[in-house]
């Protein structure tokens, strides 16, 4: 293939890649588990397959070969002549990481460059027999005929002239002492039936006798299985003969295939509309991300346009009474509306992803992360299906990473430990996601140690992170909230996968940057879980309208806990801070112009309207001017030329043209002081 034709094809060949990639690491690790399970034994062997097949099409000969001999090792094991251990599993996901990598320097354009014979040479040590086989496998004479993509070409072109392949399988006579001379007879009667393929031993060590009793050889032939069993069987010192068909590892994936399909067929067919009878295949296609975003981004555009065309509308109506074209464009307007909508909605299920996507690289993770730290852990993922916008699913990787390694490393402990505490050897880590209203939570629990707050305030105190006056002023829940300070750890010792006092601090970063939260809940010896609320999407999202010295700002609605009205009579002072009591919960208070700079002073008023957003468990009351109402907003980047403004994440354009500015909640609270909001809420 030319490189002009192989660049058409390298996009979709490197996404196929991945995937099976990706599929071939889940599965090898729940084969772990499950070692008996030949459905999936099957489907680990056809993702290799098919890896194998394109990596040679496509000419990246390494990829081929490594792959090729996964295969060899995968079709043992689904033969039963190997046995699942845990060395067999470690082999495999060492070739997987190899195969990463001989991937990533393709998509660098640098081909598949990289050393894979140190990893082929383990594979070919299993074939041979030398590991993850029982003592029945390592008899002599249980040779395996595997053959190689030349072999089988040679085997297809017979094949089209009529000629059958068979596997013949000879056993001499015990003690026979011309073991090579009785192979030789063997291959001089064959050739006149057919031709030899393949021998296994290879035809040196059979002249040599460097075996045991047995050989086997792959042959071709127009004559049937019996004739070619009486060839060999007149030979003298002839134990035993066995001839059998080869099928070919395509011929055996399509049977499957086609089995599959057939039951496949058979429910769907009963599952058919009984008016019509057809059957609906989904159909998919592979388009660039940039288009969806590009789409998206035209979508806000309509949106916009659309509530300005309402509002037009409703002015021009309000002056000129019901005259037959205003009622046409306000019909025109409402059908816009409908379709823009429905558009609106069809993009947007384009752009939502199952999380899968993310949670499937972490089985393969906290397997290695528990044996490394020697610890017994179940694993359980929930929710796989639970979709949410790809922006979000690109942000929430890194958190869910530190998060599950803090759980292994020191949450959950050493077998022994959770022996002596009348727990049981395995410990359990579940992630969990679902749906709330309009946003997605995702949890990570364990049934570890837990955290203690007095320790943890002991630990920041320590190290100069807060003041002990500050400290004893927390509560349980604002003491937790302690973990997310830069430098703080709660783990006795570092290692390299936690206790330095990184990690945590990011994991609160990286969720507040796509505007969700994180909470702690955790009982000392029971566990911990941590809980994620995250906006199904980055792009069109809902808000509170508020006004505040004649302008309009947005507060995202996931921070908005509930809106009260007050009177200058409820708000009080504690350490010159406005406060005010809501339902026994000291409150502070501020107005948000002066959070955002543009007054000095609270406007006087008999009532005010008090907009209280949440911060986990942090709280905090913002007085505004009026309060416009909810609306759906397309968020709009303030761009490089502006910058990154402290409480301010984003703009919007109103209905009727003007700006209006989205609050970036977390940072205003920063900014008003953390320290205080925490103490008056505990």
């Amino acid at each position: 293939m030319s490189e002009l034709d192989m660049s058409q094809y390298l996009g979709i060949f490197l996404d196929e890649a991945g995937e099976q990639l990706q599929q071939l690491d889940e599965a090898i690790v729940k084969l772990e588990q499950t070692p008996e399970d030949l459905d999936l034994l099957n489907t680990i062997f056809r993702a290799a397959h098919t890896l194998k097949g394109s990596s040679a099409s496509m000419g990246f000969n390494r990829l081929a070969t490594l792959t090729h001999r996964m295969e060899s090792v995968l079709d043992l094991l689904r033969q039963g002549k190997l046995a699942v251990s845990r060395e067999i599993i470690d082999i495999l996901l060492a070739s997987l990481d190899r195969l990463r990598v001989l991937k990533d320097s393709i998509a660098a354009g640098n081909g598949d460059e990289g050393e894979v014979g140190e990893i082929v040479t383990r594979l070919e040590a299993v074939l041979a027999g030398e590991a993850g086989a029982s003592p029945r496998d390592k008899a002599p004479g249980s040779e395996t005929l595997t053959l190689d993509d030349i072999e089988q070409n040679v085997i297809r072109a017979a094949q089209v002239k009529g000629f059958q392949a068979y596997e013949i399988r000879v056993q001499l006579e015990e003690g026979c002492q011309m073991k090579a001379a009785r192979a030789y007879l063997v291959f001089n009667n064959l050739k006149e039936a057919g031709e030899v393929i393949k021998s296994v031993p290879h035809t040196q060590d059979l002249e040599a006798e460097k075996f045991e009793d047995t050989f086997t050889l792959a042959f071709v032939s127009r004559e049937d299985a019996d004739t070619l069993a009486n060839i060999v069987k007149s030979i003298s010192e002839i134990k035993n003969v066995t001839v059998r068909p080869i099928s070919l590892e395509e011929d055996r994936l399509a049977a499957a295939e086609v089995s599959a399909l057939e039951q496949e067929n058979g429910s769907l067919a009963a599952r058919a509309n009984s008016k019509s009878g057809e059957q609906r295949i989904t159909q998919t296609v592979r388009v660039d991300v940039q288009r969806l975003e590009n789409l998206m981004n035209l979508v806000g555009e309509l949106v916009i346009d659309r509530t300005r065309l309402a509002e037009v509308g409703n002015g021009l109506k309000a002056r000129l009474g019901n005259e037959e074209l205003l009622e046409t464009l306000e019909e025109v307007s409402l059908h816009i509306g409908r379709i823009t909508s429905d558009l609106q909605e069809e993009i947007m299920k384009a752009r939502m992803f199952p999380v899968d996507q993310v949670f499937n690289r972490f089985p393969r993770m906290v397997r290695d992360l528990a044996r490394k730290a020697g610890k017994e852990i179940d694993f359980i993922i929930e929710g796989r299906e639970t979709e949410l916008d790809r922006t979000v699913i690109e942000e929430i990787g890194d958190p869910l990473i530190h998060l599950l390694r803090n759980a292994i490393d020191h949450g959950i402990e050493a077998p022994e430990a959770r022996l002596k505490a009348g727990k049981p050897r395995h410990g359990t880590v579940r992630l969990r996601a679902f749906h709330q209203e309009n946003q997605i939570v995702i949890t990570v629990e364990d049934d570890g140690a837990g955290m203690d707050p007095e320790k943890i305030k002991a630990r920041a105190v320590a190290k100069g992170l807060i003041s002990r006056e500050a400290a004893a002023r927390l509560g349980h829940r604002e003491a937790l909230d302690l973990i997310f300070l830069p430098g703080l750890s709660t783990s006795e010792k570092v290692t390299d996968v936690s206790g330095r006092g990184v990690g945590m601090d990011i994991v609160r970063n990286h969720i507040e940057k796509i505007n969700g939260t994180i909470d702690i809940r955790t009982t000392p010896g029971k566990g911990t879980c941590f809980t994620i609320k995250l906006p199904l999407t980055l792009a069109i999202n809902r808000s509170l309208l508020v006004q505040v010295g004649g302008r309009v700002y947005a507060f995202p609605l996931a921070n908005v806990v509930e809106i009260i009205a007050i009177t200058p009579a409820d708000i009080q002072h504690v350490h010159r801070q406005q406060v005010v009591v809501v339902r026994g919960r000291v409150l502070p208070l501020i107005y948000l112009g002066q959070a955002l700079g543009l007054a000095r002073a609270m406007p006087a008023g008999e009532n005010y309207a008090v907009v209280i957003v949440g911060l986990a468990e942090k709280q905090i009351g913002f007085i505004v001017d009026n309060l416009i109402g909810e609306q759906e907003i397309v968020i709009k980047s303030l761009g490089n030329f502006i910058g990154k403004i402290p409480g301010i994440a984003g703009a919007t354009i109103m209905g009727d043209g003007s700006v209006a500015l989205i609050l970036d909640v977390r940072s205003l609270v920063d900014n008003l002081g953390v320290e205080a909001s925490r103490e008056l809420a505990g």
